[in-house]
Order: structure tokens, then sequence, then C-alpha cells
């Protein structure tokens, strides 16, 4: 029936989808980039009306913001909707099952608490898996839940080879932590051996995200899915043997948080419970072999042509390559191979860069409680973003990822501020060439040049408020938070404008997805 209800939204959406946007092309961007200190202003009053800018809209939506959420929705249920009738035409194997399960469960709308939200919601493939929504990108950084009216205080990560990094764990000598996933590497994969995995567990139970109550409510909603069968090839045919209590689907429809008094409302056997939880591990591991398949991790960009002696940088990409490892010292932290490393373009540390605070982030916004009575964020505009060292802190999280290790509560203060470095790869991939995507994890920049300026230029220009003239171009704003303050890789690289030109064209090599034309095909 799920299958029937989703090909007749498809149908039905198509009549209207020409008025929409189409986000569905994975197309590279030959030109994308906003010029510094030219504000696409156009674009900005056709998104937000009334000559609005995106640090203008504090607590409020885009007018497109319905057709924006509906339009990535429909895209959502045609990818589900192709891979169940590859599912149902194809004999996979043992490694395409899980792969195919995978990218059937970050396709799964009905996964979520209003069966509204996929996890790929913030993470879809023609914006490299991340934020596929300029209008979001260009206001609030976050994105909705599936309660559309809460917010994260983030900026999606793509994961994009985020199943490359290593379990979490403290590097004495190195003095940093290494290794894990999200912003804040509280997916530290100690207990499934796989940090993406654990990250994939996250956003199902976390309030502002996909919202269930419940982690066995996802195991409940599986045992409905028509992808069912492949789920038990996977993972056993008695993984939905569970006895569910009657009351299952209504507590399954309320948004969590679950009352405190309650922490695990549908009320299982303990049998039940750990078939449940088996599920749920499930789910996160097949999430994780999706993931690093070919079709999320391909190692295609332009980059890795050349590497192969398949193609040619021009000038401007050679000379910015040459500053990404020499004068710009990227690479210091953005590794890009050395012997027996394949060039990943993080040392999956973390770093505080001193972004200054985004004030358009919609969490700001999320002090009071909402219909459901759920405060995402009581210290509303006094919030600020503590990152790695927040986790440290916690041994008990929302969205389940907990600090395994209580030796490292100590740790917190030399980490507070701090975020993980992300790969570069695919910083660049976007649907058209003036698509606006948002950097860092509150989502401060807007373009790649705006990002290379601000380590260029960070302790050389004076400072300003948000807002004022020449934000970005002439001045920047102070950090969000300067505890723990990068002061040793970014901040005055004494690169010119040019070069910091040359370096953005460097950046967009490692776009996947590389089409090398014929003279290129040999060096």
């Amino acid at each position: 029936m799920r299958l029937i209800r989703s090909v007749a939204t498809i149908i039905m959406a198509s009549i209207c989808i020409l008025a929409i946007t189409d986000l569905g092309k994975n197309t590279r961007a030959d030109n994308p980039e906003t010029p510094l200190g030219k504000p696409r202003n156009s674009l900005v009053r056709a998104r937000f009306g009334r000559g609005k800018v995106s640090s203008n809209i504090g607590g409020e939506m885009p007018p497109s913001f319905d057709k924006d959420v509906a339009t990535v929705v429909v895209e959502i249920d045609r990818i589900e909707a192709d891979t169940l009738r590859q599912l149902n035409r194809t004999t996979l194997d043992r490694e395409g099952q899980v792969r195919t399960l995978g990218k059937l469960l970050l396709f799964d709308k009905h996964l979520s608490v209003n069966q509204n939200e996929a996890c790929s919601f913030c993470h879809m493939p023609e914006t490299g898996f991340t934020g596929p929504i300029e209008s979001l990108n260009l206001s609030t950084v976050s994105y909705p839940g599936s309660v559309r009216t809460r917010f994260s205080q983030r900026k999606p990560q793509s994961y994009m080879y985020a199943t490359f990094a290593p379990v979490l764990h403290y590097n004495m000598l190195q003095g940093d932590f290494v290794g894990g996933n999200f912003w804040d590497m509280r997916a530290s994969g100690y207990r499934l051996q796989n940090p993406s995995a654990e990250q994939a567990q996250g956003p199902p139970t976390n309030p502002v995200e996909m919202g269930l109550p419940d982690s066995a409510c996802l195991a409940y909603r599986l045992s409905e899915a028509p992808y069912r069968k492949l789920f038990e090839a996977v993972w056993g045919a008695d993984s939905f043997a569970i006895q569910w209590p009657k009351d299952v689907e209504s507590i399954c429809a309320t948004p969590g948080p679950p009352a405190e008094d309650d922490l695990y409302p549908v009320h299982l056997s303990m049998a039940d419970r750990q078939r449940a939880d088996h599920v749920y591990d499930g789910f996160g591991l097949a999430a994780a072999a999706y993931e690093a398949s070919p079709e999320v991790s391909p190692f295609t960009s332009k980059y890795d042509y050349v590497q192969a002696g398949k193609a040619q940088f021009t000038p401007q990409e050679e000379s910015g390559y040459a500053l990404f490892r020499g004068k710009a010292g990227c690479n210091q932290c953005h590794r890009d191979g050395g012997p027996g490393e394949e060039p990943l373009f993080t040392d999956f540390t973390a770093s505080n860069l001193g972004v200054p605070r985004n004030p358009a982030v919609q969490f700001y916004f999320e002090a009071k409680p909402d219909e459901h009575g759920y405060s995402p964020n009581t210290a509303g505009l006094g919030y600020v973003d503590m990152g790695v060292g927040f986790f440290l802190r916690k041994l008990k999280s929302l969205s389940g990822q907990l600090n395994p290790d209580s030796h490292w509560i100590e740790l917190a203060p030399k980490f507070d501020a701090k975020f993980q470095v992300p790969t570069l790869r695919n910083v660049d991939m976007r649907p058209s060439p003036d698509f606006v995507k948002a950097y860092m994890h509150n989502g401060y920049f807007k373009s790649l040049k705006e990002v290379v300026h601000f380590y260029n230029t960070r302790d050389v220009l004076p400072t300003c408020k948000a807002g004022d003239p020449g934000e970005k171009v002439t001045c920047w704003p102070p950090p969000e938070d300067p505890t723990n303050l990068n002061k040793k890789q970014l901040g005055d690289l004494k690169l010119t404008d040019q070069e910091e030109d040359d370096l953005v064209a460097f950046l967009r090599t490692l776009t996947d997805d590389y089409k090398p034309s014929s003279p290129e095909t040999t060096k």
C-alpha cells in the first residue's frame, strides 16, 4: 500500500512540478560563486520578498518554504520508488542487498514521526548529500524536522566519504580527538565500531529531526515497509518477530522526546526490546554500507583523474593546488594523501576557526514551547554552540550518542568551540551554477570565495558587527566563541585576491562525476 501511495503521490505531484524548480539534476557547477562583495540581491529578493536578506529574517520562514520542502519530498519519493522497482527486477548479491537496503532506509520518509521526512531530506545527491534547499541555505541554515517548526542548530553535514572516519579516539601525542561523525564527533562508533552507522541512528529519535519517541518505532515502521523481506534477508528472518502493543501506532505518531518517567514508551518484553534494538543496529549498518558505496563515495573527481594521469589541471587549478599544499597550508588539516593514504581531504580532527555567529540560525528562535510542549533551545538568543566540548561533557543525548569514555570529560575544556574538520570533496557540488550552498557548522559563509577570504584575512581585517557595510569583504564579526581559537593554520595567509580565486578553482576540481573531454584522456 505504501508503494502505491508513493507512486500516486509522484504522479499527482508531477502535474504541478513543472512550476517548481527542478532539484533532481546532479550537474557540476562551472561558475557557481557569488562574486565577493557583490550579493546576488535579485535572487535574495526573489527568495525572501520585500528585499529581505538572510540576516534579517530571524524567526521567519522564506515565502517559498512550503513549495521548496514539497519539491524535495517529491524527489525523495521518486528515488525510493525507483529503488524499489530496481529491487523487484534484480537479483542482488550480498553486497548489493545491504547497499540497496541502506538506500531504501535513507530515502524512506515513513521512518519519521509524521511520515513526512526521510534521512535524505537534509542530504540530497545533487548537493553532495547535504542541504538541497537554497532558500534555507540562505536563511535558517539548518533544516526542519518531521515537526516542521523544529530546527536543529547546525548545517547538515555531507555524508560523502564519512564512512572513512575511524572510531573516535584520543591521540595523546597529538593532543587531538580523531574520528567519529557529526560536527561535534558524537557519533563515536564505539558500540558498533562504525561511526557512520551510529550517525545514521541519531536523526530518527532526535526531536528536532525525524522525531520518533522511541527507537522501537523505527522497527515497527520497518515491519510494515514494502522492503521488509529485503531487511529480513540481510539481518535475519526473525527480525520482526516482535509482539507489538496495541497502542504502538499512536505512540509512534507522537513526536518525541518521551516523558522523563517513560523513556521507552513502546512497552516491550526484554526479548522483544532486544530484537527491536537489533533492527535499529541493522538500520544504521545498512545505511553506512550505502554511504560507503561508489554511488555516494566514488572518487571520480577531476582531481582523481589528474592523479591517475587521465586529465590535466588548468593553469589556475594547478596554481590553486600548489597554494593548497604550500603557501596556504590547507593540507595540514585537509589531508590530500600521503604514503598509504587515500586523499580524503580531512584529518578527522576538530578545530575552532573563529567563525562568526550566524544570527539567522533558526535554533535561536526556538525558546518557547511548541504545540507539543517541547522547547528545542531554552537559551534562546543566548545560546552558544560549544561543539565537541559539549559532547564530551554529556553522558546522555536526545539522539542517542553518548560520550563512551568518562575519562574524556576532563578534556572537554580543550575542545570547547571546536568542530570536526569536514572533507573538502564535493564542497562545490550543486544542481545549478547559481545555486547557493552554506558552509561551516552554522552556515555563516555562502560561497567558497567567502570561506577562503576568511581563512586569508580573519586576523588582518578590522572587526565589525553582523550586517555592517563591508562584512565578509573588508571586515569580519568576532568569533561566536573565541575559546581554543586556531591561530596557527589560518588568519593571515597573505594571499592575493588572485590566489584566493586560484584556491577556489582547485576546490572545484574535487567534485565527483567528472567527465574528461577527449583531449584530456591522456597526459
